[in-house]
């Protein structure tokens, strides 16, 4: 009797999803502000793992069930690339915080779908920001599932400890010291104005040594010894 070797196709769990990150400027720099700031503010934490428009396989041998959050942070796992984030492979963690941006393409179809998603697969807290009008909601997990919170102005987030602040330009994230999220063209104009001010400065410094070593040459001229300070 012959032996059959039966072989087995292996499950491919594809790294894209041929969606574009952003379908507009506007929404790109939303989503890299905040993936940077968030990334910058547990830049010392080797267990939080923060990442930007990644795919999520939440079940194995279910490479058809998967999201790619704009951003989503996961207490728990170590930085590093990942092609894409399959939780099997990830000690079984659920990444806790998802931020979704809207754009003009989103139906009202696929931001329910996407809030089942995250409600089914254990995400405690989701965040779905509009930049065209600066409007931000968020959901929390209570009770087993994510609920609306009721008012997000002032709404310190449990997990990241930041903070939400409504503003005349709509809604503003903070860190957990008080600064607010900027993007990185304002983060390297604060850097320019920080370079400018110790410039100037260290040039105020140099005058009054000057000043100074011109005034105790004439004391010299005059046969006086200036004090030493």
């Amino acid at each position: 009797m012959s032996s059959q070797t039966v072989m087995t196709t292996p499950i491919v769990y594809p790294d894209s999803d041929g969606m574009p990150m952003a379908d507009n400027t506007k929404q790109f720099r939303a989503i890299v502000t905040i993936q940077g700031n968030l990334d910058a503010i547990f830049r010392e934490r080797d267990d939080v793992f923060v990442a930007g428009d990644l795919l999520w396989y939440p079940v194995e041998g279910r490479p058809d069930i998967r999201r790619a959050p704009d951003v989503m942070v996961v207490f728990g796992r170590p930085k590093g690339d990942r092609g894409s984030y399959r939780q099997w492979e990830e000690d079984g963690i659920a990444p806790q915080v998802v931020f979704e941006v809207l754009s003009p393409s989103n139906t009202l179809t696929e931001l329910a779908a996407k809030q089942e998603f995250y409600d089914t697969y254990g995400v405690e807290e989701y965040y779905l920001y509009d930049p065209d009008r600066g409007d931000m909601s968020g959901w929390q997990r209570r009770d087993g599932r994510l609920r609306v919170i009721q008012e997000l102005d002032g709404w310190v987030s449990p997990r990241l400890g930041i903070r939400f602040v409504r503003t005349d330009q709509g809604m503003q994230l903070h860190w957990p010291d008080g600064r607010p999220f900027v993007s990185f063209v304002e983060l390297q104009a604060q850097a320019e104005q920080e370079r400018q001010r110790a410039e100037q400065e260290r040039q105020r410094a140099e005058q009054e040594r000057q000043r100074a070593e011109r005034l105790a040459a004439q004391l010299r001229a005059l046969g006086i010894e200036p004090a030493e300070e």
